[in-house]
């Protein structure tokens, strides 16, 4: 049984932010460091308590929209992140370097110099509207996703001025000066020094913001931050920005218990899935069929909560792939594969970090793992795969195949449900998890057994093959993620049931009833 303890908002906001970083091409932190750099310089640079509070949140949350135009950036201009990941490099503010950005990233209209100087010239002419919906839509989304966590009111009206400049020369409304809350120019400040400064140098950081100041920058804000500089790098290198981050959260903290953090992993879904117009609305599809199938297969209501939960945040990894590679209409190459499969290392690598999240890695990020050890990232086989697990493996498959793709339609129901079953023989797929999901989408299933012997649950037969394995009653707990207590609470419902004594004679008993097939 999973604890389902409650979440801490700053330990979803701070996984958030370090999704975002992967979305910009940046090292994973690099939003975290940011936002303790505008937490140590918001008293001399004049923020009060509460605008101190607003930057915190902004810090970790001001790229919340961008998988929301993530597609659209892609049409243009091809692989997003490598764009996003120059423009913290660039000045945004100033017209001249937003069109040398453009010239070197422009590979979506082909490599060609004439190419992308006519792409620039309709961009010119024409496409100054298009960029103000595009960076809208970023907001937009944003502002929705801050509705629905219920950031504060303040935080979520300086989410409209994520893309504005000192000079004027932002986007989407060309807010200038004062107008763009002070919370906002400081971490639009301290997001951009503290990638200068992280690829540059402090020296050399500090020479481009001062030629920033009064165009990009508040100036104010500019000498306040310079004076320290050097001081405030060096901080940031000698601490973990995850736990200092976590510590420097605004008091009280802010939790999300029941369906408030069923509401934010919802969120989670959504953000990862707007990455691509082809995966809208998967997450959760994926999570409600697993969870049914998990209740169909014998599973506790616990255990269906922790399905349903690791379905809705399965794919927050796909931040760390490029659209240029998700929406591709024809063939990926083997570059593009291996890219791929690094987006369900980064759901292991981002749900890890919180206490809450990480009970759902161990299901979440084994969704493309197959039982034959052929699927990815750890190519697992069937005994390293829990139940819920495989359960989930089996609804992802299954709900992606009856979805449009790039470089596929969507397979009827049936033909879907076949190349399920197909799977299944195989042996990639576990069976029943693969009946179960198949008779939660409402398709005939026909048992291979009707009943478990000896009136066992789906959940004391996964103790069981665990405990045929050898292994002590602390290693179960250990390898099912469940407490010590509730795993000898299993062992002796089991033993009652089969009526044994010892694990040499129930492992008999699973050899018997041919319980040991897809063990885990």
């Amino acid at each position: 049984m999973v604890d389902h303890q409650p979440l801490r908002l700053a330990e979803l906001a701070a996984t958030l932010a370090v999704a975002q970083d992967h979305a910009f091409g940046q090292p994973a932190g690099s939003q975290l460091r940011a936002c303790l750099l505008g937490q140590w310089l918001a008293p001399d640079a004049g923020l009060s308590p509460e605008e101190a509070t607003t930057a915190y949140w902004l810090a970790l949350l001001r790229f919340l929209g961008c998988t929301g135009h993530a597609h659209e950036v892609a049409v243009v201009f091809g692989d997003e992140i490598a764009l996003r990941g120059r423009s913290l490099l660039s000045d945004m503010g100033n017209p001249a370097e937003v069109v040398r950005v453009v010239l070197a990233h422009g590979s979506a209209v082909g490599d060609s110099p004439l190419a992308r100087v006519r792409m620039v010239a309709s961009m010119l002419a024409g496409g100054k509207t298009a960029m103000q919906m595009n960076f809208r839509t970023g907001c937009e989304v944003a502002d929705v996703f801050a509705t629905r966590l219920a950031l504060p009111e303040d935080v979520r009206a300086a989410l409209a001025f994520t893309f504005e400049r000192w000079n004027g020369r932002g986007f989407p409304h060309g807010a200038k000066g004062d107008a763009i809350p002070l919370a906002m120019r400081l971490v639009t400040l301290c997001q951009e020094a503290e990638v200068l400064s992280r690829v540059h140098g402090v020296p050399d950081a500090g020479d481009v913001i001062r030629r920033r100041s009064g165009k990009s920058y508040d100036p104010d804000l500019v000498a306040a931050l310079l004076s320290r500089l050097r001081t405030l790098v060096e901080r940031l290198d000698s601490v973990e920005p995850w736990d200092d981050v976590l510590a420097a959260e605004p008091a009280p903290h802010a939790v999300r218990e029941g369906e408030a953090f069923d509401e934010a992993l919802a969120v989670v879904a959504d953000f990862a899935d707007l990455k691509s117009p082809f995966t809208g609305g998967h997450s959760r599809g994926v999570a409600a069929l697993a969870a049914e199938a998990a209740t169909r297969a014998g599973l506790s209501e616990d255990d269906a909560r922790t399905v349903r939960r690791a379905g809705l945040v399965h794919d927050i990894g796909r931040v760390n792939v490029p659209n240029s590679v998700w929406d591709k209409p024809g063939p990926l190459t083997r570059s593009e594969r291996d890219r791929v499969e690094t987006h369900s290392l980064v759901s292991e690598q981002l749900l890890r970090r919180s206490p809450a999240l990480a009970a759902l890695e161990p299901v979440a990020s084994a969704h493309h793992e197959r039982c034959d050890g052929s699927g990815y990232h750890r190519r697992l086989g069937a005994p390293q795969q829990s139940t819920a697990a495989r359960l989930l493996a089996a609804a992802d498959c299954y709900h992606a195949l009856g979805e449009d793709r790039a470089h596929r339609p969507a397979r009827p129901p049936d033909e879907a449900a076949a190349e399920v079953r197909a799977l299944a023989t195989a042996g990639r797929l576990d069976a029943d998890a693969a009946d179960a999901v198949l008779a939660a989408a409402g398709h005939f299933v026909g048992r291979r057994r009707t009943t478990l012997p000896r009136g066992l649950t789906a959940r004391e037969v996964e103790v069981l093959r665990v405990l045929a394995q050898g292994l002590t009653t602390a290693q179960i707990a250990e390898k099912l993620h469940i407490s010590p207590k509730t795993a000898e609470h299993h062992i002796g419902h089991i033993y009652t049931k089969i009526d044994v004594t010892t694990r040499g004679a129930a492992a008999l008993f699973a050899v018997e009833h041919d319980l040991l097939r897809g063990a885990g």
